[in-house]
């Protein structure tokens, strides 16, 4: 995969990965990778697939009358679901991390707020909302206003891919030529660790 595209490839995986959920469209249904696990494709479908299901889930907890029990059960899976999202994107920080490892970066280079995976994170997340968008924007049910908005808020959702993709570009090159660094904070969440939750290391005592 030639990183001097990666926005364009990966908005392609994107929507390969919501195409095929959508296929049974089952929160359930089993994952199966299409991509070498040593390639970045392999990382980037699985970072879209969890992001995908995680959708339908916040869709599915939504319902005003859901079970309580239903509802708490989703919540765990929710959870579980942000701790993968939150690896995953680590490890695609992690692949560009050893890609780049032998640039030496110049002595004005600057450190960019945002890691290379948290920006293809947010990509992501934007090419869900653009599937879903469209769906909205020609759903036959739907009045005519409500198509008409939808379409409106669509125009600005590729305004934005298209914004996106140009900084994750942009930033990669920057990273390549030596002008901007890459430094990677792991996310320490708490709230999942039985050593820092008081809740959970509550009950251990």
């Amino acid at each position: 995969m030639s990183l001097e595209s990666t926005s364009k490839i990966s908005i392609k995986i994107f929507r390969d990965s919501i195409d095929k959920y959508h296929v049974l469209d089952q929160v359930d249904q089993p994952f199966e990778n299409p991509y070498s696990s040593d390639a970045l494709e392999h990382l980037l479908f699985r970072k879209n697939w969890i992001d995908t299901v995680q959708w339908h889930y916040e869709d599915l907890i939504r319902d005003p009358i859901i079970d309580p029990l239903e509802g708490m059960k989703l919540k765990r899976l929710i959870d579980a679901s942000n701790q993968e999202r939150t690896d995953t994107v680590e490890h695609i920080d992690s692949f560009f991390l050893n890609h780049y490892k032998n640039v030496e970066p110049l002595q004005n280079a600057t450190l960019n707020s945002e890691s290379p995976a948290w920006a293809i994170d947010r990509l992501s997340i934007l090419e869900l909302k653009i599937y879903h968008m469209e769906e909205e924007a020609n759903r036959e049910d739907a009045s005519a206003s409500h198509r008409k908005k939808c379409n409106t808020k669509l125009q600005v959702l590729l305004t934005q891919r298209e914004d996106l993709s140009l900084a994750i570009d942009q930033l990669l090159r920057d990273i390549a030529y030596g002008s901007k660094y890459m430094k990677v904070y792991k996310q320490m969440k708490m709230y999942n660790d039985e050593d820092t939750n008081p809740v959970l290391y509550r009950d251990k005592s």
